[in-house]
């Protein structure tokens, strides 16, 4: 039987770069992550995988290749994996807490 719940107090922080940490579960081809970027947190490359998810805490600003749209607490994120969508984020606030779901 598949693990029917998440528990993220168990699971261990992951330093992704500067400014940028997430705890991750995976199973069957998806994962879930929750992730905490800082304003040291700066994207060097644009990222063209897709990702659905939700802003928990703080703001959090995503270029669009030129197009920037800024996501707040309560609001959530679909982009879809393609050139098209290539994008950057960066926290505006001092703190961003989101979760997201992703294939892996």
């Amino acid at each position: 039987m598949s693990q029917l719940k998440v528990n993220f107090d168990d699971l261990e922080w992951e330093n992704a770069s500067v400014g940028a940490r997430f705890k991750v579960f995976r199973q069957n081809g998806k994962q879930i992550r929750l992730i905490e970027f800082t304003q040291d947190f700066i994207e060097e490359d644009w990222c063209v995988k897709n990702h659905v998810g939700l802003i928990l805490e703080g703001e959090l600003e995503i270029d669009f290749g030129g197009k920037v749209v800024n996501y707040a607490a309560g609001q959530g994120i679909f982009i879809l994996g393609n050139e098209n969508d290539k994008h950057k984020a960066r926290s505006v606030t001092p703190l961003v807490k989101l979760v997201l779901v992703e294939d892996f």
